[in-house]
C-alpha cells in the first residue's frame, strides 16, 4: 500500500472493539497512544496515522504530545472535503460502527454542525462485523465483504443523494474503495490517502 517505510506499533491494552466496549475511550487507554506515539517518535518516525478512525478522540492529546504530524483518523478530512464540496453536497462517512460514531468522535477533529455529513455504519454486515469488530470469525471471504461495503454505500446514497465523496473512517475498508467507486462513480478518501498526505 505505501512507496515509504511503515514502522508498526500494536498498542497492547486495546482489544478491536474499544470503541464500543464498556471502557471506551477512558484516561488510561489515551495515555497506551501517548506512550506509543513518543516512543515512534523517538525511533524516528516521522509522522504517526493509526489503524482506528474512532482514535479520532485522541486526535489533539496525541498531536499536542509529540512534535511530528499526528493523523490519527481519515475523519481529519470530513471537514476539509466538506468544504471542497461546496454548497448542496455533502460527505459519506463509512464507518465500522455507525451507531457509536457521534459526538466526541466527531467534534474533537472538527465535524461539526458548520459540516454536511451523513454516517453509514457496517454495524449490521454478517461477514465485516464479525472478521472485523467481534473477531469471532476467523476466515474471510473478500467477496462477501466486497458486497457488503458497496451495499452500504449504495444505501447511502439512497438516504442522502447529495452525497460528493465518501470517507472510510475504518482501515479495514480501502481494500474496497475501488469496488466502491466502480459501483457509484463517487470518489472515496481512507487511510492510504490520509497516509500519502
Amino acid at each position: 500500500s505505501y512507496d515509504f517505510p511503515v514502522r508498526y506499533k500494536v498498542l497492547k491494552g486495546l482489544p478491536s472493539d474499544w470503541w464500543c466496549d464498556e471502557i471506551g475511550p477512558d484516561e488510561s487507554r489515551c495515555q497506551i497512544f501517548i506512550e506509543a506515539a513518543k516512543e515512534l517518535e523517538a525511533e524516528g518516525c516521522k509522522a504517526i496515522t493509526s489503524g482506528c478512525g474512532f482514535f479520532a478522540i485522541y486526535q489533539k492529546r496525541v498531536a499536542d504530545a509529540v512534535k511530528i504530524p499526528v493523523f490519527l483518523s481519515p475523519l481529519l478530512m470530513v471537514p476539509m472535503l466538506n468544504r471542497m464540496l461546496g454548497e448542496g453536497s455533502r460527505v459519506g462517512i463509512v464507518t465500522a460502527g455507525g451507531r457509536h460514531l457521534k459526538g466526541d468522535f466527531l467534534k474533537t477533529v472538527g465535524i461539526d454542525e458548520s459540516v454536511s455529513y451523513a454516517v453509514g455504519g457496517l454495524d449490521d454486515t454478517e461477514e465485516f462485523y464479525n472478521v472485523h469488530v467481534t473477531c469471532t470469525k476467523k476466515t474471510i471471504n473478500p467477496a462477501k465483504m466486497e458486497a457488503e461495503v458497496v451495499d452500504a454505500e449504495k444505501k447511502l446514497l439512497e438516504q442522502y443523494p447529495d452525497i460528493g465523496c465518501f470517507v472510510f473512517e475504518c482501515s479495514d475498508i480501502p481494500p474496497f474503495a475501488r469496488a466502491v467507486v466502480r459501483e457509484t462513480g463517487i470518489p472515496v478518501f481512507d487511510f492510504i490517502g490520509l497516509a500519502h498526505m
